[in-house]
């Protein structure tokens, strides 16, 4: 049995401490939230925030979680309102085929929360473990960088 706590909310799973987190999240907790994407840690669509930093979750092994586990079910508040990242990508259109947005969501968060990222260049950079076959990444780097601008963060 593994302890966890999956957005806010502590659970047990009886999951094979080896098994990826990916599985756990998807498989017995039932957040289809992260992708299997590739499954090797190249691709990114799997990502979820593990104590605020953004993660592959293929390659995490449940065992080595050690802090909370945010999801993209997890963004948002409790009234139903979602992060201002969510709501940026959708007002700009910053999404396609929706394979990558969940990970790209929140490894932009990650990156509004961290506070460190001031360029476009910077932040194509901090994204590099994300990737994201249809939109050529224009739209989804100018709704980034235009919450960068607003200095746009959870509190807002």
């Amino acid at each position: 049995m593994t302890p966890l706590t999956i957005n806010g909310q502590d659970v047990v799973v009886a999951a094979d401490p080896a098994t990826p987190l990916l599985d756990v999240l998807r498989d017995e907790l039932g957040d289809l939230t992260p992708k299997p994407g590739c499954r090797e840690g190249r691709c990114g669509a799997c990502t979820v925030l593990l104590d605020g930093r953004p993660v592959l979750s293929c390659l995490l092994p449940i065992a080595r979680v050690d802090g909370p586990v945010t999801t993209l079910e997890g963004l948002g508040d409790d009234d139903g309102r979602l992060d201002p990242v969510q709501d940026a990508f959708e007002a700009a259109g910053a999404v396609q085929c929706g394979i990558c947005t969940p990970g790209m969501v929140l490894a932009a968060r990650a990156v509004l929360d961290e506070g460190r990222v001031r360029t476009r260049e910077e932040l194509a950079a901090a994204l590099v473990n994300n990737l994201c076959r249809c939109t050529g990444y224009t739209k989804i780097l100018d709704t980034i960088e235009g919450l960068l601008d607003t200095g746009s963060r959870d509190d807002d």
